[in-house]
């Protein structure tokens, strides 16, 4: 029988609610789980919707996770805990990324914030326990999976560059109607940050940035048109770790067509805006309803010629909709974000590591092949 690990959950959103149930489900000795937030009533009704939607034993435990403070209830449970799963907004990282260093906890994130991501990389450089950064969907997955795929290519047809490295997520609705062709399945604020904010790349072999939507595009994938477009955070480090080994690479949102000609409509409005991301939330809030019936398309390709000269080109495509675990459904959303969190919290718990670790840092095979990842992306 495997060790029950105490794990600590920072937040009471839907994302946390689902690592909790997935943490209680699927682990095969079950956790003890801390479930915190500023709200303690929140964490106190996903402690509760957590314990009645599993089918077997698991001790749920919500408490206050104070704003501004350090209450001896936050000292208690953090004396306790193994691992701080983050799943609170990303503004709020550092703060709690700070919190596992002092206890002495590994930490795993989720947030596509760059400027948060650099920050925790300065704290956590020389800490005893690991942190793993910018573990969610985008950026996560999609880029251990493109990862995966480019060190694949370069094995099987003898080469050590690529030309194109393309990966592209899309959390949409099942319908889409005018004139933004756009429903809410997550964070507002968090579409707001990602339209806005500068993507990093590469071109030409090197890191650059370019403006968030400045490469409106269009794609068929299983026979469904998408458009796709720059958007920021997605690519985690891997500009970093490929530069000089590919020649164009970046991470693309995928939306129905038509909702990224209206966002340029309403950014092309806020000239005057001192802060672009709160007024485009604002009116993103105002016209775009949030649905809960909800749907992740991802895509990755790898192109290149091989050592004959041959030009070459892989690619996976996933659709994954909403999901029963337990006696409760969770949205795709939730999973697909959840999960790979989950599965770089479990490799940290059984092998540890120290220090930052990077999506480029995650070893493909294993993690792609993990316990958690598996029941909701598939095998590759």
């Amino acid at each position: 029988m495997k060790k029950q690990h105490h794990i600590i959950i920072a937040g009471a959103g839907g994302i946390a609610e689902a690592a909790g149930l997935l943490l209680a489900e699927w682990s095969r000795t079950a956790p003890k789980i801390f479930i915190g937030n500023r709200t303690l009533s929140k964490a106190q009704k996903v402690a509760r919707w957590i314990e009645e939607g599993i089918s077997g034993e698991c001790k749920v435990k919500p408490f206050h996770l104070h704003g501004t403070e350090m209450t001896e209830e936050m000292k208690d449970v953090f004396s306790r805990g193994e691992i701080l799963l983050d799943c609170l907004p990303g503004s709020l990282a550092p703060r709690m990324a700070r919190f596992a260093k002092d206890f002495g906890m590994h930490y795993v994130n989720m947030t596509e914030y760059v400027a948060e991501t650099n920050e925790i990389m300065a704290l956590a450089k020389d800490a005893e326990t690991g942190f793993v950064l910018q573990t969610g969907i985008a950026p996560g997955y999609i880029d251990v999976l493109a990862h995966g795929m480019f060190l694949k290519f370069c094995r099987d047809f003898g080469v050590d560059k690529v030309d194109k490295l393309e990966f592209k997520v899309g959390a949409l609705t099942d319908h889409a109607v005018a004139p933004h062709f756009y429903g809410f399945t997550w964070s507002p604020v968090g579409v707001a940050t990602e339209y806005v904010k500068d993507a990093v790349v590469l071109r030409n072999f090197k890191k650059t940035t370019l403006p968030a939507l400045s490469e409106t595009g269009a794609i068929i994938i299983d026979g469904i048109a998408y458009e796709d477009d720059l958007t920021s955070g997605g690519a985690a480090d891997l500009p970093d770790a490929l530069a000089g080994r590919v020649k164009s690479l970046d991470y693309k949102t995928l939306r129905h067509p038509g909702h990224y000609g209206w966002v340029k409509e309403q950014l092309a409005g806020f000239n005057n805006e001192k802060d672009k991301i709160a007024a485009l939330q604002k009116k993103m809030e105002e016209v775009i309803p949030h649905i809960e019936d909800d749907r992740i398309i991802l895509y990755a390709a790898v192109e290149g010629k091989d050592a004959g000269g041959t030009l070459r080109r892989r690619e996976v495509a996933k659709l994954i909709k909403p999901q029963r675990v337990g006696r409760h459904t969770l949205r795709a959303i939730q999973t697909t974000t959840a999960v790979p969190m989950l599965q770089a919290a479990m490799d940290l718990l059984e092998k540890p590591r120290k220090g930052v670790i990077l999506q480029s840092q995650i070893e493909p095979e294993g993690f792609l092949k993990g316990s958690f990842v598996v029941p909701v992306y598939g095998e590759v």
